[in-house]
């Protein structure tokens, strides 16, 4: 009589679903003809199945959570993306800067309580590169900490986002829980083809059930696409659109051509506004034994859609001297008499024939201030 190897449920390790006798006995006898079983499946189960639905009124509606109100939501990824030379990894530190101390993040707002971090880098070494930059910007080691590989049968491998995300779950409880895990790049979370919606998804999936599971934000670092300029910003990520799709919230950077001055931008937000941005500057920090180490210095919100915060820094001047010059009188005559609501200026603008790229760079040169009016009121300029 043949013995069946599968009847306790384990087989190589794993557990299987239990099967019902006719499902057995048929897998049985492939075996005994010498041929393979087929895996097993939903339709050797007996019994009636049903789609589960559940009612809204049976639901209770929760608020998001936020790490950085606006921008970083807790529980939720993040895309960062840019170009080369914008920063991105030392912007990303920065904010785990005031994670780790309870500081101000970019735009004056309180971050309340301080929280671990945790991070995983494929391009930066701790000892020499991202420890450096978290004290320049003010950050507690303490509550700092680095992913650095798996220890499997007495041997450390490295550590594969694609693959090892579920058995970061245990390491995060035993540091008491993360506040924010950084993942530079984000495309070595992917197991595939980062061009391929599927496969992104599919990876993706792993690190979004994550900040789920844990109320932790993660923020993802990743490149532009080559030849972007001019599209819109989230679809300049590169790889597969559905690296945006699947992230809540996506915040691009640009850098000023001659100029220290960089900025970054919400370019898509499901959760909250998505517009506006925020400027700063890389600076260099000596820290103690001597060691310099960049560090990001915030330099004030900005108004206005992604697309426009990232033109005014990515674009030459292309109009004439003289249409400059132009737009700067008409904002002038514009404002003479006091502050108004950008919307309006926009409208006066479009109705006089300038284009709103020319008369923000008229802004710019004339100094003109944009404030934001509150929460739920709109920006206006004054000179």
């Amino acid at each position: 009589m043949m013995t069946d190897k599968h009847t306790d449920g384990q087989m190589a390790g794993f557990t299987l679903g239990r099967e019902d006798d006719a499902a057995r006995a048929a897998r049985i006898e492939l075996d005994r003809q010498g041929e393979t079983a087929r895996q097993f499946d939903r339709s050797m189960q007996r019994g009636e199945r049903v789609v589960k639905i559940r009612c809204g009124a049976d639901i209770k509606p929760l608020p998001i959570t936020w790490l950085w109100p606006g921008w970083v939501p807790a529980g939720k990824l993040t895309i960062l993306a840019g170009a080369a030379g914008t920063g991105k990894t030392t912007l990303a530190l920065a904010l785990a800067g005031v994670i780790t101390t309870g500081g101000r993040w970019p735009d004056g707002s309180e971050c309340k309580g301080g929280g671990n971090v945790l991070i995983w880098s494929s391009e930066d070494v701790a000892d020499d590169t991202l420890v450096p930059r978290l004290i320049a910007s003010g950050a507690d080691l303490a509550r700092c900490h680095f992913i650095e590989g798996i220890a499997q049968d007495g041997e450390s491998v490295p550590f594969d986002p694609s693959q090892d995300i579920p058995d970061l779950r245990r390491a995060v409880d035993a540091i008491g829980g993360v506040s924010l895990l950084l993942i530079d790049p984000i495309v070595s979370a992917v197991a595939g083809d980062m061009h391929r919606a599927n496969d992104v998804r599919r990876s993706l999936q792993a690190v979004v059930d994550f900040a789920d599971a844990h109320g932790c934000a993660v923020i993802g670092i990743t490149h532009f696409a080559k030849g972007g300029a001019g599209k819109a910003p989230q679809d300049r990520v590169i790889g597969s659109q559905a690296f945006g799709a699947l992230a809540r919230m996506v915040l691009v950077t640009a850098k000023e051509e001659g100029s220290n001055r960089r900025v970054m931008a919400r370019a898509k937000s499901n959760i909250a506004p998505d517009d506006g941005g925020v400027a700063y500057s890389l600076e260099l920090a000596t820290i103690a034994g001597g060691i310099e180490a960049t560090h990001a210095v915030w330099a004030g919100a900005i108004e206005g859609t992604a697309r426009e915060i990232l033109g005014d820094v990515e674009h030459d001047d292309s109009e004439g001297g003289g249409e400059r010059l132009d737009a700067e009188q008409f904002l002038r005559d514009l404002l003479a008499d006091g502050p108004l609501p950008t919307r309006q200026i926009k409208a006066d603008a479009d109705g006089a024939g300038y284009s709103w790229a020319t008369v923000r760079r008229a802004q710019k040169s004339l100094g003109i201030l944009a404030i934001k009016g509150g929460m739920k009121a709109g920006w206006t300029w004054r000179l």
